[in-house]
């Protein structure tokens, strides 16, 4: 048994025994042989744990039946801390390695970018229930777009779920539990605020698997949560941080998205989070225009510009 592996492959389960065989036979068959698997399992039931003995021998794998099920995403931040690698690969239990060379590369990087704390790769998006796929690359225009702000993961999902990801295990930076549907890129813009902007992996290494009973699915269009966190997460990002127009555009899309026509329909769904004044501004001016027209591309983009000007000048 290796007491500090180069990787720790820390798997956070929840039931779904089918997904995760498949994520761990994609594991066992990796090139790349120094690496352990770290299971924190919330499951109600005994099905992760009787799974765990089909493979034995195949690979270290380290299991810990929590007593109390700790929930999306404390249970990942579970498996990082149970973790001993240099190096952390948290996945998702309905992700899967892509390649059996995909631990080979994400080290490689590891090796030729010395210094480095944070790498992402590109991924294949692939749908269980009709099997379409689609793979995800940073275009040239994206490395240039996003590499100049972190804030830019706002506009578009640059950086993938955390299987895309490997980051250091002594960066000691967590999930925040508070968050469900916002936790990833929370997560990376405090990681890239703190150290520095991660290291692109142009090479698809990870299978996404996305199905209807995942925490995303019930959480994207529910104003009872997206607003909560979003606001939450504003409210501790740097004062100005509304005059950065792709911050601006986010939450002018999130207030029409949820139908967020009154500030007192707001306000039901923030409770005490404090609301900045160009965030009632915004729902104001949007109370102003018709849905049709709100919901029309390039109207709502030319009407975003024009509130975003009226409160970078007068607000």
């Amino acid at each position: 048994m290796n007491d500090s592996p180069a990787i720790s492959i820390c798997i956070p389960a929840y039931k779904h025994v089918d997904f995760l065989k498949r994520l761990l036979d994609s594991a066992a068959s990796q090139t790349f042989r120094d690496f352990e698997v770290v299971i924190t399992d919330d499951s109600p039931d005994e099905s992760v744990h009787d799974l765990m003995k089909s493979f034995a021998g195949k690979m270290e794998i380290r299991y810990y039946k929590n007593e109390t099920a700790l929930g999306t995403p404390e249970n990942w931040n579970e498996a990082i801390r149970k973790a001993r690698g240099t190096w952390i690969k948290l996945m998702h239990n309905d992700d899967w390695f892509a390649r059996e060379d995909a631990l080979e590369v994400f080290y490689k990087n590891v090796q030729i970018h010395p210094g480095e704390v944070f790498f992402f790769s590109a991924f294949q998006n692939v749908e269980e229930e009709t099997g379409k796929k689609e793979v995800v690359k940073l275009s040239l225009a994206d490395k240039k777009f996003f590499f100049t702000n972190p804030y830019h993961l706002l506009k578009k999902v640059y950086v993938g779920n955390p299987s895309c990801t490997l980051f250091r295990r002594d960066l000691n930076i967590w999930y925040d539990k508070r968050y469900k549907f916002i936790v990833d890129f929370d997560y990376y813009i405090r990681v890239i605020r703190q150290t520095k902007m991660p290291v692109y992996i142009d090479e698809v290494l990870l299978n996404i698997g996305f199905h209807s009973g995942q925490v995303t699915g019930y959480t994207k269009y529910n104003p009872g949560v997206q607003l909560p966190e979003n606001l939450t997460f504003l409210n501790e990002q740097r004062k100005d941080i509304l005059k950065n127009i792709v911050v601006f555009d986010y939450y002018w899309r999130l207030m029409r998205n949820m139908k967020i026509d009154s500030v007192e329909k707001l306000k039901s769904f923030s409770g005490d989070i404090r609301l900045q004044r160009k965030i009632l501004f915004m729902v104001r001016f949007q109370k102003k225009i018709p849905s049709s027209l709100l919901r029309t591309g390039l109207v709502s983009k030319c009407l975003m510009a024009i509130c975003y000007f009226i409160c970078t000048i007068f607000k």
